[in-house]
């Protein structure tokens, strides 16, 4: 006959196996126990605060591409039509054309928009009319190749305008930066590794240093055999004066990256999943390691998070030479599905003047690999290396993010430049701020005011709130009988409510991340009670075992 004590180690082995799977594979296994206990309960519903996948979206830039598209369809069929046939739109006359279709649409939030975009893209950004007008309508109908294949030039023109008013604070760095269009910030990802590897930037054994916590595949990715780099982490570990996290980096974490033998520094800022912005101060301190101790620093940022933090200012802005910047459009706009991001390289870089450097065998390796694009491979800028990277260089003619993407992209970033009263800036923030609140009433705490809080994301450390609620002598016994991960499958089990534990990103054993994106307002304080209502199940356990003799 199995003890109540054979059933308590199957559970924790269990437990323990489970500790081992990437936190987006746990939350399959939470899903599917959170789901058996919502269909035993009838009524009840399963809550996933596992994924970040915001429950809005942003109308007016998709009501505005959908018109777009009406309107390219009327050109389409203007230059021919044969049945189910038609023509590619003419360039010549398409702005009084596209005029004259405007004026016969009913007003409309998106008619509004398109009409607006176009006109900013012309006063503010220069372009000529028919020239622009003419790139948004062939785009979205998809009927050529993308040229040039790292972003069209308009596409480019207006993402660039978009990235220094959101990343760089409207105060961007002297000089431009060069931008490849790319499916959403996955696949910046894999492209920027494989390209520093493929390009001798980073080798096999090399240091890099990881901002933990950090969204999972940047702890993940250079651990597989193909990149086989050793990772420094540089830990957001200070606290603040009552004991709590500020989810900032300490000077000495910081100092690491003074060590030249640290090649590179992969951040998301603001956090994933603390979701806080790196303060100005340490970005300041970082600028002046990289001048004086490691200025062939490589520095990735990812700064998907960055509209939801007032004034946010990325490291792109203050240190562009060293930074390669990501940016998806996913969770401010709504557009997950979408897979739109950018990899942004300023022109003026360290990327350039490396691969100048590298041995000469390795120079004569790279210019065979892309010795068939161009007649002068080894002036062939790192960026561009890039794109043809992500089409195994031989299809590099086929390179390019598709061009409805790119439209879709355009939209969205003149949504955010022509919206001058951030309205939907401010729209989105006020949700995830609302959110935040709710979810920190379910534990009867108010957190401190944090002007760099981003609020997409909460993590919860479960030991330093249990500490402060119920005693040290309580946490020892809860560590030494439990395994973190408990905590989830409690609450999956019980309340049909999926977490991630914050350890899978880098994060404090015993914590806990929530999204605050992906649910209605009122499941947030529900959840932060549960959370409260298992930490009081370890407590009444102490309390039994105590009483026992």
């Amino acid at each position: 006959m199995t003890s109540a004590a054979d059933i308590k180690h199957m559970e924790v082995t269990e437990e323990k196996a489970l500790e081992r799977l990437s936190p987006f594979e746990l939350k399959d296994k939470l899903i599917k126990i959170a789901q058996q206990r919502a269909q035993m309960a009838g009524a009840s519903q399963m809550l996933n605060a596992g994924r970040g996948n915001p429950t809005w979206i942003a109308t007016t830039p998709r009501e505005g591409f959908f018109l777009l598209g009406q309107f390219a369809l009327t050109e389409s069929k203007r230059v021919w039509t044969d049945k189910d046939l038609g023509g590619m739109p003419a360039k010549d006359g398409i702005a009084a054309r596209f005029d004259a279709f405007m004026s016969q649409q009913p007003e409309s939030d998106g008619a509004r928009m398109l009409k607006a975009a176009v006109a900013y893209g012309v006063a503010t950004l220069g372009f000529d009319r028919d020239a622009f007008v003419h790139e948004l309508t062939d785009s979205i109908i998809g009927d050529n190749y993308p040229v040039p294949d790292r972003m069209l030039k308009h596409a480019e023109a207006v993402a660039h305008a978009y990235l220094m008013q959101e990343m760089c604070g409207n105060k961007p760095p002297k000089g431009r930066f060069d931008l490849f269009a790319v499916e959403g910030g996955t696949a910046a990802m894999c492209y920027i590794f494989d390209s520093l590897q493929i390009n001798r930037l980073l080798k096999r054994g090399d240091k890099i240093a990881i901002g933990a916590p950090i969204f999972t595949p940047y702890i993940e990715m250079p651990q597989l055999d193909q990149y086989g780099l050793q990772v420094v982490r540089v830990d957001a570990s200070e606290l603040r004066w009552v004991g709590t996290h500020s989810w900032q980096y300490p000077d000495n974490e910081i100092d690491k990256l003074a060590d030249p033998s640290i090649k590179a520094f992969f951040l998301v800022n603001p956090s994933n999943p603390p979701s806080t912005a790196v303060r100005q101060e340490t970005i300041n301190r970082i600028v002046e390691i990289v001048k004086t101790k490691n200025p062939n620093l490589i520095i990735i940022t990812d700064d998907v998070y960055g509209t939801f933090v007032e004034g946010f200012r990325s490291l792109m802005a203050d240190l562009p030479q060293n930074t390669i910047g990501v940016y998806s459009y996913s969770k401010y706009f709504g557009a997950t599905g979408w897979r739109l991001g950018v990899v942004a390289v300023h022109q003026d870089n360290i990327y350039d003047r490396m691969l100048a450097a590298l041995p000469e065998a390795d120079k004569a390796a790279l210019n065979k690999r892309y010795g068939s694009l161009t007649l002068e491979p080894a002036k062939m800028k790192f960026i561009d290396r890039m794109v043809a990277d992500s089409r195994r260089v031989a299809l590099n003619h086929t390179a390019g993010l598709s061009l409805p993407q790119q439209t879709q992209m355009m939209l969205f970033s003149l949504f955010g430049l022509t919206d001058v009263k951030n309205a939907y800036k401010e729209l989105t923030r006020q949700i995830v701020r609302r959110r935040f609140e709710k979810f920190w009433a379910g534990f009867h705490i108010i957190p401190p005011a944090d002007p760099l809080r981003a609020g997409y994301y909460s993590t919860v450390d479960m030991l330093i709130g249990a500490d402060k609620a119920l005693g040290d002598a309580f946490v020892d016994y809860m560590q030494k009988n439990y395994e973190p991960i408990d905590i989830l499958v409690r609450l999956a089990e019980q309340y049909g409510t999926v977490l991630l534990n914050g350890d899978g990103f880098d994060g404090p054993l015993w914590s806990v991340r929530a999204s605050l994106a992906n649910l209605p307002d009122e499941a947030y304080e529900k959840i932060g009670s549960e959370l409260v209502s298992v930490i009081k199940q370890y407590y009444d356990d102490w309390q039994k075992q105590k009483k026992q003799p």
